[in-house]
């Protein structure tokens, strides 16, 4: 019996023992790696959550009352309809057309396309509280498709300020605001997919657009195209489509050629432009295969044009031009769009590959002094000109290869002095004519005979 009593109290104790052991063993490695842990330095990094990434509520609510309606009324007959019109006591019919536009000042200044309001005889104003405005057209420039309004409130106006469109990356959030179909203050959301977009190379308009993944269709013309901040980068102005509706891909002309021609308008009455000096191609395979060179990128110069900024800055037939500034130029509208934004007398610095090493210059833009206009090169007259055409204004013909003006008597150093009734002073006139609305072009020969083409 005792050695039962003994064997029981041997085994009470040990399986005490045990227990304490087990506790204190179980309990010490759990507390040392917590303090272990405790001591490992850790980077947190504040990730936003996909809904904040994704909120456009504030860009919205800040854009959305700047942006308009625009209601173009246009007077037009047309001719094999003319009769009905008469037998019903209406000889000018009237055309409605829609779109949108931005308004940039709290006194009224809107920017649009021209396209909207081309041939408008009245255009009406409607803001996103249903305010309807009558305004006028203080300018346009068909070459980038912007246009200026204006308008008179009674009280200052919501306005998006204009946001630096060459900041703008590739994947960026943006939306575009305006009135799709009529329905006003549509608000659509993408990413920018491409800039310095040439949707037509051959073309004398601004082919640099703002490619980009929203939503945009008939109405939006005009319109914002903001980034998340709620600031303007670009005017919503075309879509690439096989059916006339939007397929993938919009485009805008960037803010800062929109507020350059802007300012430009208010300042001088057109656009000024400023010339680098320079013609050529831009660079790919084929071309470079051809040329015999290694770089696939770039501006190729074929000519440099005479006591321009380029020449006198140094730059040669066979350089290829790089980068403008900060710009790097892969195609042709990168140096384009990004010229279009500069006037004259601006200095820019061009970084150019000569015999494979690369070279730096500042070259002063200079004004343009001749365009391209209906098969005809077109330059301001010069002093000696002034002598032959007297107290006629005009510009010169120096190089014409429309064939239809020569066999009617037109040829190199006539001056053209009107289309349809509207007298031309300056190149940068030109740019302003519609080529479909040409009735009638007024030409005076180097002799001092006038000669008046019919369009019919």
């Amino acid at each position: 019996m005792k050695s039962y009593f003994k064997i029981l109290i041997i085994t009470c104790l040990s399986s005490l023992f045990t227990i304490i052991i087990y506790d204190k063993l179980s309990s010490e490695p759990l507390h040392s790696i917590n303090n272990y842990q405790s001591t490992i330095p850790t980077n947190y990094v504040n990730y936003k959550s996909a809904i904040e990434e994704t909120d456009f509520t504030l860009a919205a609510n800040k854009t959305i009352n700047a942006v308009v309606h625009i209601k173009n009324t246009s007077n037009y007959i047309e001719n094999s309809k003319n009769w009905l019109y008469n037998l019903y006591g209406d000889s000018t019919p009237k055309k409605i057309g829609n779109g949108s536009g931005v308004i940039i000042s709290p006194d009224g200044f809107i920017i649009t396309n021209e396209h909207v309001i081309e041939g408008a005889s009245e255009i009406e104003v409607t803001t996103n509280n249903n305010k309807a405005y009558k305004a006028i057209i203080i300018g346009s420039d068909p070459y980038t498709d912007i246009a200026v309004l204006k308008i008179e409130p009674k009280i200052a106006l919501s306005y998006i300020p204009f946001g630096d469109s060459e900041l703008i990356k590739i994947g960026e959030w943006v939306l575009a605001v305006g009135n799709p179909f009529n329905l006003n203050s549509t608000v659509t959301a993408g990413i920018v997919s491409a800039k310095s977009r040439d949707l037509n190379k051959l073309d004398r308009k601004n082919q640099s657009f703002i490619q980009t993944d929203a939503a945009v269709n008939q109405g939006n013309s005009g319109g914002a195209l903001i980034n998340t901040k709620g600031e303007l980068i670009g005017i919503n102005t075309a879509i690439s489509s096989i059916t006339g509706g939007f397929v993938g891909y919009s485009f805008a002309v960037p803010s800062n050629l929109a507020r350059k021609v802007f300012e430009d308008i208010l300042e001088y009455g057109n656009v000024q432009k400023g010339l680098l000096g320079v013609t050529g191609n831009a660079l790919d395979q084929n071309l470079a295969e051809r040329l015999k060179i290694n770089e696939t990128e770039g501006f190729y110069v074929n000519e440099v044009e005479p006591k321009l900024g380029a020449e006198k800055a140094g730059i040669i037939k066979n350089d290829i031009i790089i980068k403008i500034d900060k710009i790097k130029i892969n195609k042709f509208s990168d140096m384009s769009g990004y010229l279009s934004t500069k006037r004259p007398g601006d200095k820019v610095k061009v970084n150019y590959i000569r015999d494979g090493k690369i070279f730096t210059t500042d070259v002063v833009l200079k004004k343009i002094t001749r365009t391209i206009f209906l098969g005809m090169e077109l330059k301001n007259i010069s002093e000696d000109d002034e002598k032959i055409i007297g107290n006629n204004l005009g510009v010169k013909v120096t190089n014409l290869q429309n064939s239809r003006l020569y066999r009617l008597g037109i040829d190199n150093d006539y001056f053209l002095l009107k289309i349809n009734d509207t007298e031309i002073n300056d190149i940068s006139e030109i740019d302003r004519i519609n080529v479909e609305s040409i009735r009638s072009i007024l030409f005076m020969s180097p002799y001092g005979e006038k000669e008046r083409i019919v369009f019919e």
